[in-house]
């Protein structure tokens, strides 16, 4: 997974500010605040429970409203499925430079460094290899600079790519939670110019969801209201009114909202008055399409660690890297176009045999003969996520993830990995930073 970070950049301020903050509360060396009212967060992601965390540590009177019936937001766990805990979410750690790093680096957390190989399904075989070289270990030909607003797809095309390529186009794109045709090769590369966590990365021995409930989640329990899917903020008075649809009204004088883009796009939830029309542009400017992941349980580990090219899913990882199980876990992830196909499918059953169909057509029918289980995590249908992880879509700007994280009138504030302005959007890290950068603000600590 690490071809997406060819390039490691100096630490962020925002990285650097993660960490100067987890020292000082260990130290208890945080500067006298001068915020002490009330705090509304909404959103049970890693940016709002982080976020929780922290108001919580400095005493602020906070409570944390998630739509769902737990928090985690794109994190999760499977459990029974394999003979050990599955990451249905997020479940690398990209770059150790951040405050997850932090958490693994002090704490009893198990990772390993995921440099597996890749392979590729090209022109109806199985190849370690191209003839025309598109992936060169961690570089690709997306990877440049003054690099054109065009697509994915129409780049590659552009730089004599047939169409045998688009498949590994479109892995290349998904890794990004984007379809080929929607993702911009200019915004990618001036947002991965800050990038600052580190171009490794690293699977958990446990889940990466447990590191961050272990941490910060268990530590909220009693703050957090599930079930309360807000659909109304007033901003019209001193204090903001939250209302959720159970008819329960909460009052503060700050809420920090960390919910994801897609609800943000979406006229879930009516502001009184209405968003300043820069800020909603700017939420439409920012893409975050369909994404599933579908685990396939194994008798025999007949395939690659890292596949490249399926014209039904583009990318199928070999789940087994740092745990310790018996058991051969194949996941497939799915972005774009192609999620949408799948999603579009009338039940998980049929997503499975989709994509049996074409593992047997790679490896010669032994995905069918060797299959135990599969198990189809599908975030788009996920009322209160709707898809993967947001992405800069074609004709962002560059002030667009700027605009959309700005505060108003000292009241709202706005977290989450699309609110992360230091090219580590799409992360649980970037995520977490963001719920620092909110908090900072709101505590008036910058």
């Amino acid at each position: 997974m690490n071809s997406r970070r060819s390039f490691v950049k100096s630490i962020g301020i925002l990285g650097l500010g993660s960490f100067l903050l987890a020292s000082c509360q260990k130290l208890g060396l945080l500067r006298p605040r001068k915020f002490k009212g009330k705090v509304i967060v909404i959103g049970g992601g890693a940016a709002g429970v982080y976020a929780t965390y922290l108001f919580k540590q400095q005493g602020i009177d906070v409570i944390l409203l998630e739509a769902s019936d737990k928090i985690g937001g794109r994190l999760g766990k499977l459990l029974g499925f394999a003979d050990y805990p599955i990451d249905l979410g997020a479940q690398w750690m990209h770059g150790r430079t951040s405050i997850v790093g932090e958490i693994v680096a002090n704490g009893n957390v198990q990772v390993t460094i995921d440099n597996t190989e890749y392979s590729y399904w090209f022109q109806n075989q199985m190849v370690t290899s191209l003839p025309k070289d598109i992936l060169i270990k961690d570089t690709s030909i997306f990877e440049g600079e003054d690099l054109p607003d065009v697509s994915f797809a129409q780049y590659a095309t552009d730089q004599g790519f047939s169409a045998d390529y688009q498949p590994i186009v479109e892995s290349l794109a998904g890794d990004y939670g984007a379809d080929a045709s929607d993702l911009s090769v200019k915004m990618m590369n001036l947002e991965e110019l800050n990038w600052s966590s580190g171009d490794d990365d690293y699977k958990f021995k446990e889940t990466y969801f447990d590191t961050i409930i272990s941490n910060f989640g268990n530590q909220i329990t009693a703050l957090v209201k599930t079930q309360s899917i807000v659909n109304k903020i007033d901003y019209t008075q001193d204090q903001v009114t939250v209302t959720c649809a159970n008819g329960q009204v909460y009052a503060a004088d700050k809420v920090l909202i960390t919910v994801p883009i897609t609800v943000l796009q979406s006229p879930d939830i009516q502001f009184n008055p209405i968003l300043p029309s820069d800020k909603t542009t700017a939420f439409s400017k920012i893409g975050m399409g369909p994404g599933m992941k579908v685990f396939f349980k194994f008798s025999s580990k007949f395939f690659a660690d890292n596949i490249y090219g399926g014209s039904v899913c583009a990318a199928y990882f070999n789940d087994d890297i740092g745990k310790v199980t018996q058991d051969f876990i194949l996941i497939a992830f799915v972005m774009g176009h192609q999620a949408a196909a799948l999603s579009a499918l009338p039940n998980d059953a049929a997503v499975v045999s989709a994509l049996m169909a074409e593992l047997d057509l790679m490896y010669n029918g032994l995905a069918t003969s060797n299959f135990l289980d599969a198990f189809v995590q599908d975030y788009s249908k996920n009322p209160f996520i709707r898809g993967a992880y947001s992405y800069s879509k074609l004709g962002i700007e560059e002030t667009s993830r700027t605009t959309a994280a700005k505060s108003i009138d000292n009241k709202l504030f706005f977290a989450g990995e699309a609110m992360n302005l230091n090219g580590h959007h799409q992360t649980v890290h970037g995520a977490i930073e963001t719920g620092f950068r909110e908090f900072s603000n709101i505590m008036e600590l910058s």
